[in-house]
């Protein structure tokens, strides 16, 4: 019998125990969209990850809907995403890039959001209609309102960052400081990077590129470049005989050595017209996420890979 009750009760205080544990687990994530103290940050893809972190710090928990090796246009959300959206604190998107994830945060009932791409100006650039066609018509991505790919232009990203730091600010007084100086020593990194791309890239044989992903607009136009995209359809799509004549003679009259291709899509394309046009193949990131395939290990390392890249393909002096 004292066994027998020796059992029960080790078995109710465990149940008791468990009980208490589950509450603690619970209460770790508060209804004002915090996570043990910290907001709760989510982010769309990773250059938004990448901002939500570096400026955050300490006082922020960041998680993204977009994982790493995923192409972020295509992302479709499960139950458990969206749902995720309503337990934080501050959303942080960029529109007009991810169909699925601009319904999902437009009905999530968070009081702090942020749509990157209204904090500067998202320019459509010669030839718009063939450099986006890539993420429009039957997959049903649309780019009309200009170019979305601004974290590729260090100048724009910094104008982000920069408005990132002031909704954190807003979103969560309590560490306005912290935000407000790690907004500053963002903005200092990016303007370095903007320097160093100038500086790198103000000498070259050439100022022409061509690339799978036509996704290097505001990169190009910021520092004088020139962009032709292989095929309008999809960084995979095959390019028809007439676009690959076309870019045979532009890659004979710009003095052009190099056909780019992404870290997140099929190189064969590219392979296919150097092949046929005696050019080489290189890496250039687009930077939609983080892979072991990534040149670096965060925005600044893989953007200063692209800077490499560049100015061996266009023979910088």
């Amino acid at each position: 019998m004292n066994v027998r009750r020796l059992i029960r009760t080790t078995a109710t205080s465990g149940a008791l125990i468990l009980g208490v544990t589950a509450v603690a687990a619970c209460s770790s994530v508060s209804s004002d969209g915090r996570e043990d103290g910290k907001l709760k940050v989510v982010a769309s893809f990773y250059p938004m990850q990448f901002l939500a972190e570096r400026i955050g710090g300490e006082h922020v928990t960041v998680s993204t809907l977009t994982k790493p090796g995923v192409e972020p246009h295509d992302l479709e959300l499960k139950p458990r995403q969206t749902a995720e959206l309503n337990d934080a604190g501050y959303l942080l998107y960029l529109k007009g890039l991810q169909p699925a994830v601009d319904k999902a945060i437009d009905q999530a009932e968070v009081p702090h959001k942020t749509d990157a791409a209204a904090l500067t100006e998202l320019e459509i650039h010669g030839g718009a209609d063939d450099a986006h066609g890539d993420h429009g018509g039957e997959d049903g991505h649309s780019h009309e309102g200009g170019d979305p790919h601004i974290w590729l232009d260090p100048v724009k990203y910094a104008e982000v960052a920069d408005g990132v730091g002031k909704a954190l600010q807003k979103a969560d007084p309590d560490h306005a400081d912290a935000y407000r100086k790690n907004t500053n020593t963002l903005v200092s990194e990016l303007k370095k990077l903007d320097a160093d791309y100038r500086q790198g890239l103000a000498d070259t044989a050439t100022k022409s590129f061509i690339t799978t992903h036509t996704s290097f607009g505001h990169l190009a136009e910021r520092y004088g470049l020139d962009q032709e995209g292989i095929a309008g359809i999809s960084p995979d799509a095959e390019p028809s005989p007439a676009r690959i004549k076309e870019l045979h003679t532009l890659a004979e009259k710009e003095s052009v050595t190099t056909v780019f291709f992404e870290t997140l899509a099929d190189d064969r394309t590219a392979k296919t017209l150097a092949g046929d046009t005696g050019l080489k193949t290189a890496v250039l990131d687009p930077l939609e996420g983080i892979t072991d395939a990534s040149q670096g290990d965060d925005y600044i390392e893989v953007m200063q890979a692209n800077l490499a890249a560049l100015q061996k393909a266009l023979g910088a002096k």
